[in-house]
């Protein structure tokens, strides 16, 4: 049975303040408020402020079944890579449940005050959480729920280890350029570009991963 660390407390305080800031301003709500969101942020209907919180506890309750994932992902991990890389993976439940936190606040604010752009921000949130994947890229061990799982990286641990060490330069570089990119260019232009780079961040991996796995296992073949 998992222990509940100082990370944990951590953990909890960052879930509940969405809730928390909600619940303060919620009596300020206008009685029509924004309560469904496109993908760059942006509102794109309205209704009573009562239907405003299901968008949160949505958010709160995603959250906190991916910490938790991670959390305890060693006990339900077939391959049994992960207890190797346990900090690693709670690293990417908290950073996960800090990005929720961040955009469940950003819709509350958007909510209060209809000249917050929330759409400036959510892009740039992404590109950045993108970068610290990036960075934690290269100590994810082998398993079935993160990192870049195709059916050559998960055959093979070697050409799972030199994927993710390609993806994470990748993912770190692109996602700072992806965040610089959704803050400078306008709206439509921006998630046009932001798409297509991302796109290529995840498709170089992967494809990538198939090269090595031939190349590696016919030079065994041929060895």
């Amino acid at each position: 049975m998992k222990k509940f660390n100082t990370l944990d407390i951590a953990a909890l305080i960052i879930w509940l303040l969405p809730a928390a800031y909600l619940l303060y301003v919620y009596p300020t709500l206008p009685d029509t408020v924004p309560v469904h969101f496109g993908l760059t942020g942006a509102p794109d209907r309205y209704g009573a402020k009562s239907e405003f919180l299901i968008g949160p506890m949505v958010i709160m309750g995603m959250s906190v079944l991916v910490y938790l994932l991670f959390k305890f992902l060693p006990a339900i991990d077939p391959k049994k890579f992960v207890k190797y890389g346990e900090p690693t993976f709670q690293k990417i439940g908290m950073g996960v449940l800090v990005l929720m936190a961040a955009l469940s606040i950003e819709i509350t604010l958007s909510a209060i005050n209809k000249s917050f752009k929330a759409d400036k921000l959510v892009l740039p949130m992404m590109g950045l959480f993108f970068a610290f994947m990036g960075n934690l890229m290269h100590n994810i061990k082998p398993n079935y729920f993160a990192g870049i799982r195709t059916p050559w990286t998960l055959e093979d641990n070697d050409t799972w280890r030199v994927t993710h060490r390609l993806a994470g330069k990748l993912w770190f570089a692109g996602g700072i350029i992806l965040a610089i990119m959704a803050l400078s260019l306008p709206l439509k232009a921006g998630l046009i570009a932001y798409m297509s780079a991302l796109f290529i961040m995840i498709m170089i991996p992967v494809i990538y991963s198939y090269v090595y796995y031939k190349n590696h296992h016919r030079d065994k073949t041929t060895g």
